[in-house]
């Protein structure tokens, strides 16, 4: 059988540091197992409040919190990796960059000197591997934090992580959970449910361009929410003692099924989806089959969210206690509607003055 890795959580050393300790063992698939114990952060040299790190700043989330962040006057930096012109829209904003890659952990200390907060909100992207980006790289950036003496660390998680250890990028989420809960920072964890972004490269684009929308068979609902309003509520955060060593779950004001969205962003497009139905249990099928191929493990693990499909649960949580913890009046986010009709009436205008229909758009922001 393959040899695949456990984790272990639950060693630590002295001054507060944790020693990362990776098990092998033998199985087919190993499921990492989460063992934590409290530890002390360490003291570092003081620096100034309004100096913070952005982990993930190109990402659709993490450019919306540095905007947010400069805009409230904060010393933004943000990691990005070495490339010919890395982030180059990020510095025009306003921001620093320093070059650092999570799967490359001994890049990563030295660009917390002078940083007091780290928000992080990095994760694999589809090409790259989940267990390096966001369980080794996320262990060694946490490990830098304590080194360093950082004041806050926020990190962004997924809604229901904790049920699903069985899907492997939200149970590294949880695992990551429990390993920063251990460190003894001063940290928040918001858990997300989804971004009123995705809706558009999923479904509002294709059905403008008479492309197929993939649709499952499934009754899963989703709130989704503004990431303008995820980087406000994050921000707000950093101002409040009350959130720390708290896990937030961030929801939107209603739970969208597929079908509910699709049918919303047909009305406002005037024109009819070309859905595509993919059955759940296809999906699952398709997922045991790749489990068994070495080289498809992770395509595997990509459609472990089939699972999560199947369950047919409302990704939905209460907001009150948090808005008012965050000090947020409710009626300032955005709802999923007013976000599709301002994007759709931006777009459909733009059609209008180039004289082009809706096959001939490529309009996505």
């Amino acid at each position: 059988m393959a040899q695949s890795t456990r984790m272990n959580l639950g060693r630590l050393s002295g001054k507060g540091a944790i020693a990362f300790a990776p098990v092998q063992v033998r199985r087919a698939r190993a499921s990492l197992r989460c063992h934590a114990s409290a530890a002390g952060a360490v003291a570092g040299t003081p620096v100034p409040k309004n100096s913070i790190m952005v982990i993930g700043a190109t990402g659709t989330l993490g450019r919306q919190i540095v905007r947010r962040a400069l805009d409230e006057g904060y010393d933004v930096r943000c990691l990005v990796r070495p490339r010919q012109n890395p982030a180059d829209f990020l510095r025009e904003w306003g921001a620093t960059t320093v070059q650092g890659d999570l799967t490359d952990i001994t890049s990563l200390p030295a660009t917390l000197v002078g940083v007091s907060t780290i928000i992080d909100c990095a994760t694999a992207r589809p090409e790259e591997s989940t267990q390096q980006v966001d369980w080794e790289g996320k262990v060694a950036l946490i490990q830098s934090a304590q080194a360093m003496g950082i004041q806050r660390y926020v990190f962004f998680s997924i809604y229901n992580c904790d049920k699903y250890p069985e899907v492997p990028l939200m149970n590294i989420k949880k695992c990551t959970e429990k390993y920063l809960e251990a460190s003894g920072l001063n940290h928040t964890t918001f858990r997300l449910c989804g971004f009123h972004q995705a809706v558009i490269g999923n479904y509002a684009v294709p059905i403008l361009e008479d492309k197929a929308v993939w649709g499952t068979t499934d009754e899963t609902r989703t709130a989704y929410l503004d990431t303008q309003d995820v980087a406000r509520m994050t921000m707000a955060a950093l101002r409040s003692d009350k959130v720390v060593g708290k896990t937030l779950t961030l929801s939107g004001p209603k739970a969208w099924s597929t079908r509910e969205v699709i049918e919303l962003c047909e009305k406002l497009a005037n024109n009819d989806a070309k859905v595509t139905t993919v059955p759940t249990w296809l999906l699952k099928r398709t997922r045991a089959i790749l489990k068994s191929l070495a080289w498809a493990q992770d395509a595997a693990d990509r459609l472990a969210f089939a699972e999560v499909l199947a369950s047919n649960e409302s990704w939905y949580a209460p907001m009150d206690d948090t808005y008012k913890l965050l000090d947020i009046d409710p009626a300032s986010v955005q709802t999923l509607e007013d976000y599709l009709q301002d994007y759709f009436s931006k777009i459909l205008k733009k059609l209008k003055e180039v004289g082009a229909t809706a096959d001939r758009t490529n309009f996505y922001v």
